[in-house]
């Protein structure tokens, strides 16, 4: 009986265990082991949640650009490291307006690459924003973009910086050194095209000086001079247009090679056309004659844009169509005002264009002309441009039958 008691307490004495509660009701068994089974999952998820949330953290330090993720109601709720390094900001920007944060100011940017996401859906919008950045303004590049929240329902927009400002002057260089190719190929022409007037100009004025001698002695004894005031009104007359002519050859040239790209004016498409058929006539006259053939608008298709600009673009399709028909062919050039857009059309009938080129037109240092006569960069400067503008540029053509390019711009009405 002794024993019996001792053994008694000692089992009051020491932790109860699993043996301890076998016969307990396996159901309630089954539901311990399946609660630390479900700790456990659970514990195993969020390791693995907190390493794809440093994961992907890591990847948005690693980015160069600025990353920002932004509320419905404009304010940041997450930045990467490299908003830190771009704007050095002390203070912490979660949770402020990202227009205050990014501009300064007290409303949202107009326009705004955020509304402009939410607007469009799950298409990236991009808008260029000017913005100081160490007390210098900066060309920046906003891209924005709806993320999936709750049920797939879009709250929140990843933002993302990038400074284009070195690549936007690069590009400027780059259309202003193609621009200056151009103006090369037109060089000898257009010496010739000044020659010619100034030519006339010593002409006659060396006419005019024989004419002097007379007319001084006409005034000395007081004798009328009728004739030769005809003669000299006559010679000043021609001499002042061939003047003109001259300016009017050079002003076509500056405005051709003009830096300025900030200077965006109301250009008649026209003008355009018939401009930079002035700049060709030279080599215009060593070919067949009617070889161009226009028809173009009666309604003036005005645009808004840089004319130098305009004038290449123009001007590298026009001279790509004479490389087309330099063995034989024409060249129509159309413009036209359909509803709110200017159309620009180069239809030429050479030997057309290889389908599997098409495509490949508007690429960079892409040429279908043998090597010496063309390094490919005219067309992809035409593509740049009139996007810039704000357009399109289109070709189509089939081998043999000749080529279409258009261009298409938004038309500019007062």
């Amino acid at each position: 009986m002794t024993r019996h008691g001792s053994d008694e307490g000692g089992g009051r004495g020491r932790k109860a265990g699993i043996e301890d509660i076998i016969g307990i009701d396996s159901i309630k068994l089954g539901f311990f082991k399946e609660v630390q089974k479900t700790i456990n999952e659970l514990k195993a998820s969020n390791i693995e949640l907190e390493q794809k949330r440093r994961d992907v953290q890591d990847i948005l330090n690693g980015i160069p650009d600025v990353v920002a993720v932004v509320s419905p109601d404009y304010r940041l709720l997450s930045v990467n490291n490299a908003f830190f390094e771009t704007y050095r900001s002390p203070d912490d920007p979660l949770g402020e307006p990202c227009y205050k944060v990014f501009k300064g100011a007290d409303g949202p940017c107009s326009p705004c690459p955020l509304l402009m996401a939410r607007k469009e859906g799950k298409k990236v919008c991009r808008q260029l924003q000017i913005m100081q950045v160490d007390g210098e303004n900066r060309q920046i590049e906003c891209s924005a973009a709806l993320m999936s929240g709750t049920e797939g329902n879009p709250d929140k927009v990843l933002l993302l910086h990038r400074d284009v400002t070195m690549e936007k002057q690069y590009q400027a260089k780059y259309f202003q050194a193609e621009r200056m190719a151009t103006i090369g190929v037109l060089a000898e022409g257009v010496a010739h095209e000044i020659n010619n007037p100034l030519t006339s100009i010593r002409g006659f004025a060396e006419a005019l000086s024989g004419y002097m001698g007379r007319l001084g002695s006409c005034l000395r004894e007081g004798e009328e001079c009728t004739d030769l005031l005809e003669v000299f009104a006559e010679y000043l007359d021609i001499v002042l247009k061939e003047c003109n002519r001259c300016s009017e050859i050079v002003q076509n040239l500056l405005s051709f090679g003009h830096r300025d790209v900030r200077a965006m004016t109301i250009v008649n498409v026209n003008n355009i056309i018939l401009n930079c058929l002035k700049l060709l006539h030279p080599r215009l006259s060593a070919l067949p004659p009617g070889i161009i053939s226009l028809s173009l608008s009666d309604e003036e298709p005005c645009v808004m844009g840089h004319p130098g600009e305009l004038m290449q673009v123009a001007l590298n399709l026009i001279l790509n169509a004479l490389y087309a028909v330099r063995e034989s062919g024409s060249i129509t050039i159309d413009s036209e005002v359909e509803g709110s857009m200017v159309l620009l059309r180069v239809i030429d009938t050479g030997h057309g264009i290889a389908q599997e080129n098409i495509d490949k037109l508007f690429e960079p240092f892409f040429t279908t002309k043998p090597p010496g006569q063309g390094i490919g960069v005219g067309l992809s400067t035409c593509y740049n441009i009139i996007k810039k503008h704000g357009g399109e540029i289109t070709a189509s053509s089939e081998e043999g039958e000749g080529a279409v390019f258009e261009v298409i711009l938004p038309f500019f009405s007062e």
